[in-house]
């Protein structure tokens, strides 16, 4: 008699989504020691349920391979529970009622931090410092941009950094300024780091927290791995405790980061930090370099000046610099996870890891360069033939407040045509990775689904489309949070589709994503995500 192994877990009567090309049609899922044993029909998999299996009946909801984010701040959107965040405020007196009642509720705190305020909601994206000295007057304040590129102050934390009008520009940000050269409580890009080197470090403790508080939040979303964009000493001390000691249930790949102040020297210390963060589910093989600011307060590199002005923006890392340094992560067999918003930095980006190709011969590496806002179109069909990533963050590609007042009069019509050219880089046959950059913007994957299919705000979804010939299909929205993202995070030989062999990393939805009355992508609900087959959400 033939012996059956009998399934640990098993989805019955789904829409399954497998994410992998030709797949069959398939309504059901068997897992066995945390891995994928069979997909296929329900009556077939039936075959496998024994009198210790658990069963998940199903009526075509869809089950997918676990979402995986691309380019996230975890421990940053943990942390934030517990500080002023004005994300779902909508206009300056919201914001300011908020760090009102936050400062009444901390007179403990030192400073009253936060973030989340839209640039949209101030003259020039630049709000001045006396409207935080009228109700924090006693003690510094920083709050960050939503985008957190640009640092709102008041007087006392410019008192207390020492920034007065003969302090000098960094080379990677810009003061505003008044008339006579004060500062007026706006800090861009390089500049914040003037008043932010003064706020008390959170400790390790407070660390832990926000990590544990984001996985949580993470696991409800479906997600199950991401890449953290922006990890310091602390923080992969942070991952490997959690790692160590059993509880980071995520799979993660931490993104070290380069410091613009230095040069060469630190790649030895991301050897040393590579070799200390291969823990669990953590790796630390990944270097982020940041090449520019964004397009709204004009610190992001363009190929030609912004409109009406002979600026053009500069690059973060000197040109020269870069491509060394990309040639010698590539040779130690690190990957470049690049922020690039605007065309030059993308442009720098590009010729970087074509010197590295061209240098080291071909690897895989998977450099992926994140962001992309402005690519000029010549650069396109690069990703391509470089084999670079195209790490895309959807959620910000609308036509929105922000977009009509800051950033298309500073790129004029032609180049306000080029934005977020998602469909032109799926056509050109680029490898498409997703992320939300959360906290910058939402974390959910089903709402940034929705704008790469539809590129309108979920929050007005009868306007009209942004630049509709750069819409995704669903199945390519899809892929890009599931086997894109797996890909570069070099887990898609166990993860990112659901396949015979693979770990059963999976996430269940409340609707089948297909159906003509499902609603929108956006209001579909994560019911249970695992990984391994073990249940975390």
């Amino acid at each position: 008699m033939k012996q059956v192994t009998h399934a640990d877990l098993a989805f019955l009567g789904a829409r399954v989504e497998a994410m992998h090309p030709g797949a069959p049609p398939a309504d059901a899922v068997a897992v066995r020691g945390g891995q994928i044993i069979a997909v296929g029909a329900v009556r077939d998999v039936r075959e496998l349920i024994g009198p210790a299996t658990e069963v998940i009946e199903l009526s075509g909801e869809t089950l997918l391979p676990g979402f995986q984010d691309a380019h996230i701040h975890p421990i940053e959107g943990g942390l934030l529970a517990d500080r002023c965040d004005l994300h779902p405020l909508a206009d300056a007196t919201a914001y300011l009622a908020a760090v009102e009642r936050y400062a009444a509720a901390h007179p403990e705190r030192p400073w009253v931090e936060g973030s989340g305020w839209s640039l949209s909601a101030f003259p020039r994206g630049e709000p001045g410092r006396e409207l935080l000295d009228r109700i924090v007057p006693d003690r510094p304040a920083m709050l960050e941009s939503n985008d957190g590129h640009v640092a709102w102050v008041n007087t006392r934390a410019l008192e207390l950094a020492g920034v007065t009008a003969s302090t000098a520009e960094p080379a990677d940000g810009r003061i505003a300024r008044d008339e006579h050269g004060a500062p007026t409580g706006t800090l861009v890009d390089g500049a914040i780091d003037l008043v932010a080197r003064h706020l008390p470090p959170p400790t390790h403790k407070d660390l832990l927290g926000g990590l544990r508080a984001a996985q949580q939040q993470l696991h409800a979303l479906g997600i199950t791995a991401w890449q953290d964009a922006h990890v310091e000493p602390a923080n992969l001390a942070v991952y490997r405790e959690a790692a160590s000691s059993g509880w980071l249930t995520a799979r993660v790949v931490a993104a070290l980061w380069w410091d613009r102040e230095r040069g060469l020297e630190q790649i030895e210390e991301f050897e040393e930090q590579r070799s200390e963060g291969a823990v669990g589910r953590l790796r630390a093989d990944s270097v982020k370099l940041m090449l520019d600011g964004i397009l709204e307060s004009r610190t992001a590199f363009l190929n030609d000046p912004y409109t009406g002005t002979g600026d053009a923006g500069v690059p973060f890392i000197d040109p020269d610099l870069l491509h060394r340094a990309v040639v010698e992560l590539d040779r130690r067999g690190f990957q470049a996870h690049f922020h690039a918003i605007g065309d030059g930095a993308i442009r720098l980006a590009l010729d970087a890891i074509e010197s590295a190709r061209t240098r080291n011969g071909p690897g895989d590496r998977r450099h992926h360069i994140s962001h992309l806002e402005l690519i000029h179109p010549d650069d396109i069909p690069r990703f391509a033939a470089l084999d670079a990533v195209a790490n895309i963050q959807p959620f910000w590609a609308v036509d929105d407040d922000q977009m009509q007042e800051l950033r298309i009069p500073s790129l004029g019509p032609d180049r306000a045509g080029w934005q977020f050219s998602f469909g032109s880089l799926a056509r050109s046959g680029a490898r498409l990775a997703a992320g939300s950059d959360w906290t910058v913007t939402t974390a959910n994957p089903l709402l940034e689904i929705e704008v790469a299919v539809h590129r309108v705000p979920p929050d007005d979804r009868d306007a009209a489309p942004f630049l509709p010939d750069e819409c995704l299909s669903l199945d390519e929205a899809l892929a890009a949070f599931t086997i894109g993202s797996a890909w570069v995070n070099h887990l898609d030989r166990d993860t990112g589709s659901i396949e015979v062999g693979k770990l059963a990393d999976l996430v269940i939805l409340d609707r089948d994503l297909r159906e003509a009355d499902a609603g929108p992508i956006g209001e579909a609900t994560v019911r249970g995500t695992w990984v391994e087959g073990e249940r975390v959400f």
